[in-house]
């Protein structure tokens, strides 16, 4: 049961990311899923963004969705791959379940606004799913711009509880317990193996995957590092902001991120990004 507490807690950090109470998300959400929303000249694709592991859309983006908005984006979210926990805790279904309801997500959104593009932003195992979707299911050809942050395409070693899963047989439980995604993050896995083989990235979109050396739950950080390609870039958060200490669920509320984010959603009007200093957050 120890073994079983600390792998929850551990997988589930990700649910804490950007901690608000539910009145505070309702209130920075105003205007993300606004369905009559057009895309304007300057932001031609509408941006969807796509939450970690056992949070939700409106936690996992309190803080960076309005800002989207407020610069002039069409931002759609929602929480996706639930299980028995309802919709507050998403992203525990199998991740290939989930890149099929981003793909039914990307139709619905370019169908609705009218744009032939969208842009796609996530968070931990919100880029893990669309890397599958952009590959497997046909989102290379309807995707401009994929950013990530906390990123994960290798699986995580979970600082060796993945091991100790193995060893004790607990992989089971996880299933059962409603978090066949946890399973799929062993860097051992199918899902992982398959995401991998020759290569995570298509030709079409253009990648970026911001990591964290301080991240404590994708292990090792590297895992967000895409293989060198025209259309990739990677960035370590401390390269840009060495006073930067956040780790994987900080990422989700750090100004420093959302800078690089916007920079890559319109690198034609990057901003230097103004380094704030943040404490650790795992």
């Amino acid at each position: 049961m120890k073994l079983f507490a600390r792998l929850l807690v551990t997988v589930g950090l990700v649910a804490t990311a950007g901690l608000t109470a539910p009145a505070a998300q309702a209130a920075t959400s105003s205007g993300v899923n606004d369905w009559s929303c057009k895309p304007s000249v300057a932001h031609p694709d509408p941006v969807i963004l796509w939450h970690g592991m056992g949070t939700n859309s409106d936690t996992n983006f309190a803080l960076l969705a309005p800002q989207l908005q407020q610069a002039g984006y069409c931002v759609f979210h929602k929480t996706y791959g639930t299980t028995y926990y309802g919709s507050y805790s998403g992203g525990l279904a199998s991740m290939r379940t989930s890149a099929g309801e981003l793909r039914d997500f990307v139709t619905k959104v370019r169908t609705t606004t009218g744009a032939p593009k969208v842009d796609i932003v996530g968070h931990s195992e919100g880029t893990t799913v669309p890397a599958y979707y952009l590959k497997f299911l046909g989102g290379g050809a309807v995707v401009n711009r994929f950013v990530g942050f906390g990123s994960n395409f290798q699986g995580t070693s979970l600082n060796g509880l993945q091991t100790l899963a193995d060893l004790t047989g607990f992989r089971s439980i996880l299933d059962a317990g409603g978090c066949i995604a946890c399973n799929e993050y062993a860097p051992n896995s199918s899902f992982i193996t398959d995401l991998n083989a020759g290569g995570v990235t298509v030709a079409g979109p253009t990648y970026t995957s911001i990591v964290s050396q301080y991240d404590t739950v994708v292990t090792p950080y590297t895992s967000g590092i895409l293989a060198p390609a025209p259309n990739v870039t990677n960035i370590v958060l401390q390269d840009v902001c060495s006073s930067d200490f956040s780790g994987h669920v900080g990422q989700a509320t750090d100004p420093n991120v959302f800078a690089l984010v916007k920079n890559a959603l319109d690198p034609a009007n990057a901003q230097p990004v103004q380094c704030i200093p943040m404490p650790f957050y795992g």
